[in-house]
Protein backbone atom coordinates (compact mmCIF):
# COMPACT_ATOMS: atom_id res chain seq x y z
CA UNK A 1 0.00 0.00 0.00
CA UNK A 2 2.99 2.08 0.78
CA UNK A 3 4.13 2.56 -2.91
CA UNK A 4 0.62 3.56 -4.51
CA UNK A 5 -0.17 8.00 -5.02
CA UNK A 6 -2.99 9.93 -2.72
CA UNK A 7 -5.39 8.81 -6.25
CA UNK A 8 -4.18 5.30 -5.54
CA UNK A 9 -5.20 4.91 -2.05
CA UNK A 10 -8.05 7.25 -1.97
CA UNK A 11 -9.70 5.31 -5.10
CA UNK A 12 -8.71 2.09 -2.62
CA UNK A 13 -10.18 3.73 0.42
CA UNK A 14 -13.64 4.26 -1.46
CA UNK A 15 -13.26 1.01 -3.08
CA UNK A 16 -13.04 -0.47 0.55
CA UNK A 17 -9.82 -2.55 -0.97
CA UNK A 18 -9.00 -1.57 2.54
CA UNK A 19 -9.68 0.99 5.89
CA UNK A 20 -8.28 3.65 6.89
CA UNK A 21 -7.41 2.28 10.04
CA UNK A 22 -5.73 -0.68 8.22
CA UNK A 23 -3.33 1.75 6.17
CA UNK A 24 -2.48 3.74 9.09
CA UNK A 25 -1.73 0.47 10.61
CA UNK A 26 0.43 -0.56 7.98
CA UNK A 27 2.41 2.77 8.25
CA UNK A 28 2.65 2.94 11.67
CA UNK A 29 4.40 -0.19 11.16
CA UNK A 30 6.31 0.62 8.63
CA UNK A 31 7.87 3.75 10.90
CA UNK A 32 8.65 1.49 13.93
CA UNK A 33 10.25 -0.68 11.48
CA UNK A 34 12.94 2.06 9.64
CA UNK A 35 13.07 3.87 12.79
CA UNK A 36 17.28 3.96 12.09
CA UNK A 37 16.07 6.57 9.69
CA UNK A 38 15.89 8.88 12.53
CA UNK A 39 12.81 10.64 10.38
CA UNK A 40 10.17 11.05 13.58
CA UNK A 41 10.49 12.69 15.96
CA UNK A 42 7.17 12.45 17.92
CA UNK A 43 4.80 9.40 16.69
CA UNK A 44 1.18 9.74 17.63
CA UNK A 45 -0.22 6.65 17.34
CA UNK A 46 -3.17 7.29 19.30
CA UNK A 47 -3.90 10.31 17.73
CA UNK A 48 -3.67 8.77 14.68
CA UNK A 49 -5.90 5.44 14.61
CA UNK A 50 -8.29 7.78 16.65
CA UNK A 51 -8.28 10.25 13.11
CA UNK A 52 -8.19 7.13 10.89
CA UNK A 53 -11.77 5.65 12.61
CA UNK A 54 -13.33 8.88 12.24
CA UNK A 55 -12.10 9.00 8.60
CA UNK A 56 -13.38 6.05 8.04
CA UNK A 57 -16.85 7.05 9.42
CA UNK A 58 -16.54 10.08 6.92
CA UNK A 59 -16.13 7.39 4.15
CA UNK A 60 -18.93 5.20 4.64
CA UNK A 61 -21.57 7.86 4.99
CA UNK A 62 -19.92 9.51 1.45
CA UNK A 63 -17.45 11.56 1.81
CA UNK A 64 -14.80 11.72 -1.22
CA UNK A 65 -12.08 14.31 -0.65
CA UNK A 66 -9.24 13.06 -1.63
CA UNK A 67 -6.77 13.35 1.50
CA UNK A 68 -9.80 11.83 3.51
CA UNK A 69 -8.24 8.56 5.53
CA UNK A 70 -4.35 9.27 4.18
CA UNK A 71 -1.60 9.01 6.73
CA UNK A 72 0.63 11.82 6.46
CA UNK A 73 3.29 13.73 8.68
CA UNK A 74 3.58 17.48 10.09
CA UNK A 75 7.05 18.75 10.30
CA UNK A 76 7.64 19.51 14.01
CA UNK A 77 7.14 23.50 13.56
CA UNK A 78 3.54 23.18 12.83
CA UNK A 79 1.34 23.98 16.11
CA UNK A 80 -0.83 20.89 17.07
CA UNK A 81 -3.06 20.86 19.78
CA UNK A 82 -1.97 18.58 22.82
CA UNK A 83 0.96 17.44 20.74
CA UNK A 84 4.66 18.34 21.87
CA UNK A 85 5.91 20.63 18.79
CA UNK A 86 9.65 20.53 19.45
CA UNK A 87 10.82 22.71 16.11
CA UNK A 88 14.07 20.20 16.56
CA UNK A 89 15.17 21.69 20.04
CA UNK A 90 16.28 21.50 23.52
CA UNK A 91 14.34 24.98 23.90
CA UNK A 92 10.65 23.14 23.13
CA UNK A 93 11.37 19.98 23.84
CA UNK A 94 8.62 19.73 26.86
CA UNK A 95 6.43 22.30 25.03
CA UNK A 96 2.75 20.64 23.81
CA UNK A 97 0.99 23.43 21.64
CA UNK A 98 -2.10 24.93 23.03
CA UNK A 99 -3.86 25.22 19.44
CA UNK A 100 -3.49 24.09 15.96
CA UNK A 101 -1.58 26.14 13.02
CA UNK A 102 -3.47 26.83 10.60
CA UNK A 103 -2.56 24.45 7.80
CA UNK A 104 -2.98 21.60 10.42
CA UNK A 105 -6.61 22.53 11.09
CA UNK A 106 -6.86 22.46 6.72
CA UNK A 107 -5.49 18.77 6.81
CA UNK A 108 -7.97 18.07 9.44
CA UNK A 109 -11.02 19.13 8.03
CA UNK A 110 -9.62 17.56 4.75
CA UNK A 111 -9.51 14.04 6.53
CA UNK A 112 -5.84 13.37 6.99
CA UNK A 113 -4.54 11.35 9.86
CA UNK A 114 -1.62 12.61 11.24
CA UNK A 115 1.28 10.08 12.05
CA UNK A 116 3.16 12.54 13.80
CA UNK A 117 5.67 15.07 13.97
CA UNK A 118 9.35 14.86 11.68
CA UNK A 119 12.61 15.97 12.47
CA UNK A 120 14.44 19.16 11.35
CA UNK A 121 17.12 21.48 12.06
CA UNK A 122 16.65 23.33 15.25
CA UNK A 123 14.82 26.06 14.16
CA UNK A 124 14.78 25.37 10.83
CA UNK A 125 18.47 26.60 10.66
CA UNK A 126 19.99 24.01 9.01
CA UNK A 127 20.71 22.78 5.09
CA UNK A 128 21.18 18.56 6.31
CA UNK A 129 19.37 18.13 9.03
CA UNK A 130 22.07 17.31 11.56
CA UNK A 131 21.34 20.65 13.96
CA UNK A 132 18.12 19.13 15.46
CA UNK A 133 18.64 18.34 19.24
CA UNK A 134 17.12 15.02 18.47
CA UNK A 135 20.43 14.03 15.82
CA UNK A 136 20.58 13.88 12.13
CA UNK A 137 18.05 12.57 9.46
CA UNK A 138 19.97 9.49 7.68
CA UNK A 139 19.04 9.58 3.92
CA UNK A 140 17.03 6.88 2.92
CA UNK A 141 19.22 6.37 -0.38
CA UNK A 142 22.27 6.41 1.49
CA UNK A 143 22.16 5.84 5.12
CA UNK A 144 25.52 7.31 5.75
CA UNK A 145 24.46 10.91 3.83
CA UNK A 146 22.37 13.32 4.69
CA UNK A 147 19.23 13.86 4.19
CA UNK A 148 19.00 17.66 3.33
CA UNK A 149 17.32 20.38 5.68
CA UNK A 150 15.81 21.83 7.34
CA UNK A 151 12.84 20.10 6.37
CA UNK A 152 15.03 16.36 6.08
CA UNK A 153 12.31 14.20 8.13
CA UNK A 154 9.64 15.59 5.74
CA UNK A 155 11.80 14.24 2.57
CA UNK A 156 13.37 11.38 4.45
CA UNK A 157 9.81 10.09 5.39
CA UNK A 158 8.49 10.48 2.29
CA UNK A 159 10.91 8.73 0.12
CA UNK A 160 11.37 5.61 2.39
CA UNK A 161 7.32 5.85 2.24
CA UNK A 162 7.04 6.31 6.14
CA UNK A 163 4.21 9.00 5.15
CA UNK A 164 2.00 9.52 1.99
CA UNK A 165 3.23 12.76 2.12
CA UNK A 166 4.05 15.59 4.65
CA UNK A 167 4.12 19.23 5.09
CA UNK A 168 7.75 21.29 4.86
CA UNK A 169 8.84 25.07 5.27
CA UNK A 170 10.98 26.67 3.16
CA UNK A 171 13.15 29.91 4.28
CA UNK A 172 16.17 29.45 1.76
CA UNK A 173 15.59 26.20 0.27
CA UNK A 174 14.13 23.99 3.58
CA UNK A 175 11.59 21.95 0.98
CA UNK A 176 13.73 21.84 -2.27
CA UNK A 177 16.84 20.83 -1.44
CA UNK A 178 16.19 17.96 1.52
CA UNK A 179 13.17 16.97 -1.42
CA UNK A 180 16.14 17.09 -4.41
CA UNK A 181 18.67 15.17 -1.95
CA UNK A 182 15.74 12.56 -1.13
CA UNK A 183 14.49 11.92 -4.80
CA UNK A 184 10.92 13.75 -4.11
CA UNK A 185 8.75 16.57 -4.85
CA UNK A 186 8.96 19.49 -3.08
CA UNK A 187 7.21 22.44 -3.59
CA UNK A 188 7.63 26.16 -2.18
CA UNK A 189 4.91 28.19 -2.64
CA UNK A 190 4.29 32.23 -3.50
CA UNK A 191 5.40 33.78 -0.34
CA UNK A 192 1.62 34.53 1.62
CA UNK A 193 -0.19 31.52 -0.88
CA UNK A 194 -0.15 29.04 3.07
CA UNK A 195 -1.08 30.61 6.25
CA UNK A 196 2.10 31.06 9.04
CA UNK A 197 -0.01 31.06 11.73
CA UNK A 198 0.99 28.73 14.21
CA UNK A 199 4.20 27.92 12.27
CA UNK A 200 7.08 28.85 14.74
CA UNK A 201 9.09 31.35 12.85
CA UNK A 202 12.70 31.38 11.61
CA UNK A 203 12.60 34.39 9.44
CA UNK A 204 9.00 36.00 8.79
CA UNK A 205 9.91 37.84 5.63
CA UNK A 206 11.24 34.30 3.87
CA UNK A 207 9.00 31.44 5.93
CA UNK A 208 6.58 29.71 3.50
CA UNK A 209 4.90 26.13 4.14
CA UNK A 210 4.52 24.04 1.30
CA UNK A 211 3.73 20.45 0.27
CA UNK A 212 6.62 17.67 -0.08
CA UNK A 213 5.18 14.09 -1.83
CA UNK A 214 6.15 11.58 -4.50
CA UNK A 215 5.14 13.15 -7.38
CA UNK A 216 3.47 16.58 -8.60
CA UNK A 217 0.03 15.33 -9.02
CA UNK A 218 0.50 14.28 -5.33
CA UNK A 219 1.37 17.58 -4.15
CA UNK A 220 -1.14 19.34 -6.20
CA UNK A 221 -3.43 17.06 -3.98
CA UNK A 222 -1.80 18.41 -0.64
CA UNK A 223 -1.23 22.52 -1.83
CA UNK A 224 -5.09 22.25 -2.72
CA UNK A 225 -5.76 21.65 0.86
CA UNK A 226 -2.69 24.03 2.76
CA UNK A 227 -3.52 27.25 0.49
CA UNK A 228 -5.25 29.55 0.74
CA UNK A 229 -5.96 33.80 2.91
CA UNK A 230 -6.17 33.38 6.61
CA UNK A 231 -7.62 36.52 8.42
CA UNK A 232 -5.11 35.26 11.47
CA UNK A 233 -1.87 35.68 9.56
CA UNK A 234 -1.03 39.33 8.68
CA UNK A 235 1.12 37.98 5.69
CA UNK A 236 -1.08 35.55 3.98
CA UNK A 237 -2.34 36.94 0.91
CA UNK A 238 -6.38 37.17 -0.25
CA UNK A 239 -5.64 35.70 -3.82
CA UNK A 240 -8.00 33.09 -5.54
CA UNK A 241 -6.72 29.46 -4.89
CA UNK A 242 -7.21 27.37 -8.23
CA UNK A 243 -7.81 24.10 -8.90
CA UNK A 244 -4.32 23.10 -8.80
CA UNK A 245 -5.09 19.58 -10.23
CA UNK A 246 -7.40 21.17 -13.22
CA UNK A 247 -4.28 22.03 -15.44
CA UNK A 248 -1.87 19.42 -14.45
CA UNK A 249 -2.29 17.56 -18.16
CA UNK A 250 -2.15 20.58 -20.13
CA UNK A 251 0.54 20.46 -23.04
CA UNK A 252 3.96 22.43 -22.77
CA UNK A 253 4.02 23.41 -26.55
CA UNK A 254 5.62 27.07 -26.64
CA UNK A 255 6.72 26.90 -23.12
CA UNK A 256 9.68 28.93 -22.90
CA UNK A 257 12.21 28.44 -20.35
CA UNK A 258 15.14 30.28 -19.12
CA UNK A 259 18.27 29.17 -18.24
CA UNK A 260 20.11 31.41 -16.01
CA UNK A 261 24.18 30.82 -16.99
CA UNK A 262 24.55 32.46 -13.64
CA UNK A 263 23.36 28.77 -12.37
CA UNK A 264 25.54 26.53 -14.61
CA UNK A 265 28.53 28.01 -13.83
CA UNK A 266 31.23 27.51 -11.49
CA UNK A 267 30.44 25.56 -8.39
CA UNK A 268 27.98 23.17 -10.11
CA UNK A 269 29.23 19.32 -10.08
CA UNK A 270 29.55 18.11 -13.53
CA UNK A 271 27.77 14.58 -12.72
CA UNK A 272 24.35 17.05 -11.64
CA UNK A 273 25.18 18.76 -14.42
CA UNK A 274 24.63 16.06 -16.79
CA UNK A 275 21.75 15.07 -15.26
CA UNK A 276 20.03 17.98 -15.73
CA UNK A 277 20.77 18.55 -19.18
CA UNK A 278 19.22 15.23 -20.15
CA UNK A 279 15.90 16.79 -18.20
CA UNK A 280 15.68 19.78 -20.10
CA UNK A 281 16.37 17.60 -23.26
CA UNK A 282 13.05 15.86 -22.27
CA UNK A 283 11.71 19.21 -22.00
CA UNK A 284 12.44 20.14 -25.90
CA UNK A 285 10.70 16.85 -26.63
CA UNK A 286 7.68 17.72 -25.05
CA UNK A 287 7.47 21.41 -27.04
CA UNK A 288 9.23 23.99 -24.92
CA UNK A 289 11.86 26.42 -26.13
CA UNK A 290 14.99 26.95 -23.76
CA UNK A 291 16.14 30.14 -23.59
CA UNK A 292 20.12 31.51 -22.33
CA UNK A 293 19.29 34.25 -19.75
CA UNK A 294 21.26 35.63 -17.40
CA UNK A 295 20.59 37.01 -13.76
CA UNK A 296 23.59 39.37 -12.76
CA UNK A 297 22.68 39.84 -9.22
CA UNK A 298 22.18 35.99 -8.04
CA UNK A 299 25.58 35.71 -6.62
CA UNK A 300 24.76 38.53 -4.00
CA UNK A 301 21.86 36.35 -2.74
CA UNK A 302 23.84 34.05 -0.03
CA UNK A 303 25.34 37.61 1.94
CA UNK A 304 22.36 39.44 1.41
CA UNK A 305 20.62 36.18 2.87
CA UNK A 306 22.71 35.89 5.83
CA UNK A 307 22.26 39.01 6.49
CA UNK A 308 18.29 39.38 6.57
CA UNK A 309 17.46 35.79 7.89
CA UNK A 310 19.57 35.74 10.99
CA UNK A 311 18.08 39.39 11.87
CA UNK A 312 15.03 38.15 11.87
CA UNK A 313 15.66 35.09 13.73
CA UNK A 314 17.43 37.13 16.74
CA UNK A 315 13.73 38.74 16.77
CA UNK A 316 11.97 36.17 16.46
CA UNK A 317 14.09 33.92 19.14
CA UNK A 318 13.71 36.45 21.65
CA UNK A 319 10.75 34.96 23.05
CA UNK A 320 12.51 31.93 23.91
CA UNK A 321 13.78 33.25 27.36
CA UNK A 322 12.91 30.42 29.82
CA UNK A 323 10.14 32.52 31.46
CA UNK A 324 6.89 31.82 29.64
CA UNK A 325 7.21 28.42 28.04
CA UNK A 326 10.21 25.73 26.98
CA UNK A 327 13.20 25.21 28.71
CA UNK A 328 13.82 26.53 31.63
CA UNK A 329 17.47 26.42 33.96
CA UNK A 330 17.71 24.85 37.29
CA UNK A 331 17.97 27.61 40.42
CA UNK A 332 18.67 30.71 38.89
CA UNK A 333 19.95 33.15 40.66
CA UNK A 334 18.74 36.26 39.25
CA UNK A 335 16.54 37.17 35.97
CA UNK A 336 19.99 38.00 33.76
CA UNK A 337 21.00 34.11 34.89
CA UNK A 338 17.33 32.78 34.06
CA UNK A 339 17.86 34.24 30.72
CA UNK A 340 21.46 33.77 30.01
CA UNK A 341 21.46 30.24 31.03
CA UNK A 342 18.47 29.12 29.56
CA UNK A 343 18.85 29.99 26.49
CA UNK A 344 22.93 28.81 26.72
CA UNK A 345 22.28 26.00 27.60
CA UNK A 346 18.82 25.02 25.21
CA UNK A 347 19.96 26.28 22.06
CA UNK A 348 22.62 24.91 19.72
CA UNK A 349 25.74 26.34 18.24
CA UNK A 350 23.86 27.29 15.18
CA UNK A 351 20.87 28.57 16.41
CA UNK A 352 23.19 30.67 18.50
CA UNK A 353 25.42 31.31 15.37
CA UNK A 354 22.25 32.85 13.74
CA UNK A 355 21.30 35.12 16.75
CA UNK A 356 24.67 36.43 17.14
CA UNK A 357 24.94 37.59 13.62
CA UNK A 358 21.66 38.85 13.27
CA UNK A 359 21.64 40.74 16.76
CA UNK A 360 25.40 42.18 14.95
CA UNK A 361 23.25 43.26 11.90
CA UNK A 362 20.67 45.31 13.57
CA UNK A 363 22.69 47.19 16.50
CA UNK A 364 23.53 50.56 16.18
CA UNK A 365 25.95 51.79 13.81
CA UNK A 366 25.48 48.21 11.63
CA UNK A 367 21.77 48.39 10.88
CA UNK A 368 22.29 51.03 7.59
CA UNK A 369 25.82 48.85 6.67
CA UNK A 370 24.11 45.81 6.88
CA UNK A 371 20.83 45.42 7.22
CA UNK A 372 19.34 48.30 5.39
CA UNK A 373 22.28 47.28 2.56
CA UNK A 374 21.22 43.61 2.53
CA UNK A 375 17.18 45.06 1.89
CA UNK A 376 18.54 46.98 -1.20
CA UNK A 377 20.67 43.61 -2.51
CA UNK A 378 17.03 41.61 -1.66
CA UNK A 379 15.06 44.30 -4.22
CA UNK A 380 17.73 44.24 -7.08
CA UNK A 381 17.53 40.01 -6.77
CA UNK A 382 13.51 40.77 -7.13
CA UNK A 383 13.94 42.53 -9.70
CA UNK A 384 16.21 39.89 -11.38
CA UNK A 385 13.75 37.84 -11.12
CA UNK A 386 10.68 39.97 -12.48
CA UNK A 387 13.05 40.46 -15.97
CA UNK A 388 14.00 37.46 -15.85
CA UNK A 389 9.88 36.13 -16.38
CA UNK A 390 8.94 38.79 -18.40
CA UNK A 391 11.14 36.59 -21.15
CA UNK A 392 10.27 33.46 -20.13
CA UNK A 393 7.36 31.42 -18.67
CA UNK A 394 9.96 29.55 -15.87
CA UNK A 395 13.40 29.68 -15.09
CA UNK A 396 15.01 25.71 -14.62
CA UNK A 397 18.48 24.53 -13.16
CA UNK A 398 20.09 23.15 -10.28
CA UNK A 399 18.23 22.64 -6.45
CA UNK A 400 21.71 22.12 -5.08
CA UNK A 401 25.58 21.90 -6.26
CA UNK A 402 25.95 18.44 -5.36
CA UNK A 403 24.31 14.90 -4.77
CA UNK A 404 23.71 14.44 -0.84
CA UNK A 405 26.80 14.90 1.52
CA UNK A 406 28.24 12.30 3.92
CA UNK A 407 26.64 12.75 7.42
CA UNK A 408 29.20 15.06 9.48
CA UNK A 409 31.00 16.39 6.65
CA UNK A 410 30.58 19.90 6.43
CA UNK A 411 29.49 20.53 10.21
CA UNK A 412 32.78 21.91 11.16
CA UNK A 413 32.70 24.69 8.47
CA UNK A 414 29.43 27.10 8.55
CA UNK A 415 30.53 28.55 5.31
CA UNK A 416 30.71 25.57 3.11
CA UNK A 417 27.47 24.53 4.56
CA UNK A 418 25.28 27.76 3.94
CA UNK A 419 26.60 27.35 -0.22
CA UNK A 420 24.75 24.38 -0.26
CA UNK A 421 21.69 26.80 -0.21
CA UNK A 422 23.22 28.72 -3.26
CA UNK A 423 20.61 27.93 -6.11
CA UNK A 424 17.57 28.20 -3.67
CA UNK A 425 18.24 31.03 -1.30
CA UNK A 426 16.79 33.70 -3.85
CA UNK A 427 13.80 32.66 -4.58
CA UNK A 428 12.86 33.37 -1.27
CA UNK A 429 14.05 36.66 -1.15
CA UNK A 430 11.99 37.29 -4.06
CA UNK A 431 9.34 35.74 -2.79
CA UNK A 432 8.37 33.74 -6.42
CA UNK A 433 7.37 29.73 -6.14
CA UNK A 434 9.52 27.12 -6.62
CA UNK A 435 9.76 23.41 -6.79
CA UNK A 436 11.88 20.12 -6.60
CA UNK A 437 11.76 17.60 -9.13
CA UNK A 438 13.21 14.83 -9.05
CA UNK A 439 15.98 14.29 -12.43
CA UNK A 440 17.74 11.17 -12.09
CA UNK A 441 20.84 9.61 -10.06
CA UNK A 442 24.42 10.17 -9.71
CA UNK A 443 26.42 7.19 -8.12
CA UNK A 444 23.23 6.02 -6.49
CA UNK A 445 21.62 9.61 -5.28
CA UNK A 446 19.23 11.75 -6.35
CA UNK A 447 19.44 14.77 -8.07
CA UNK A 448 16.37 17.62 -8.13
CA UNK A 449 15.69 19.66 -10.95
CA UNK A 450 14.48 22.86 -9.76
CA UNK A 451 11.39 25.21 -11.76
CA UNK A 452 10.93 28.57 -10.64
CA UNK A 453 8.34 30.63 -11.79
CA UNK A 454 6.27 33.96 -11.49
CA UNK A 455 4.29 35.32 -8.44
CA UNK A 456 1.09 32.64 -7.60
CA UNK A 457 1.99 30.58 -10.23
CA UNK A 458 2.31 26.86 -8.58
CA UNK A 459 -0.15 25.46 -11.44
CA UNK A 460 1.80 26.06 -13.85
CA UNK A 461 4.74 24.43 -12.34
CA UNK A 462 3.25 21.40 -10.72
CA UNK A 463 1.51 21.13 -14.38
CA UNK A 464 5.26 21.43 -16.13
CA UNK A 465 6.49 18.74 -13.21
CA UNK A 466 3.86 16.65 -14.15
CA UNK A 467 4.01 16.23 -17.86
CA UNK A 468 7.90 15.77 -17.32
CA UNK A 469 6.77 12.71 -14.32
CA UNK A 470 4.53 11.45 -17.08
CA UNK A 471 7.57 10.44 -19.70
CA UNK A 472 10.18 9.51 -17.02
CA UNK A 473 9.75 7.19 -14.06
CA UNK A 474 12.59 8.75 -11.70
CA UNK A 475 8.98 9.69 -8.92
CA UNK A 476 8.42 6.30 -8.35
CA UNK A 477 11.34 4.75 -7.28
CA UNK A 478 12.10 3.43 -3.57
CA UNK A 479 14.75 3.12 -2.21
CA UNK A 480 16.42 -0.63 -1.81
CA UNK A 481 15.26 -2.02 1.91
CA UNK A 482 12.22 0.84 1.77
CA UNK A 483 10.21 -1.23 -0.95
Amino acid sequence: MHSKSIRQLAQGLRAKEFSSVELTQHFLQRIKQHQNLNAYITVTEELALAQAQAADQRLAAGDTDLLLGLPIAQKDLFCTLGVRTSCGSKMLDNFIAPYNATVVDKLNQAGAVMLGKVNMDEFAMGSSNETSFYGAVKNPWDSNAVAGGSSGGSAAAVAARLAVCATGTDTGGSIRQPAALCGITGLKPTYGRVSRYGMIAYASSLDQGGPMAQSADDAAILLQAMAGFDSKDSTSMDHPVPDYSATLDAPLTGLKIGLPKEFFGEGLSDDVAQVLQVAIDEYRKLGAEVIDISMPNLKLAIPAYYVIAPAECSANLSRFDGVRFGYRCENPADLTDLYTRSRGEAFGKEVKRRILMGTYALSAGYYDAYYIKAQKIRRLISDDFKTALAQVDVIMGPVTPTTAFGIGEKMADPIAMYLADIYTIAINLAGVPAMSVPAGFSDGKPVGLQIIGNYFQEAKLLNIAHRYQQVTDWHTLIPKNFE
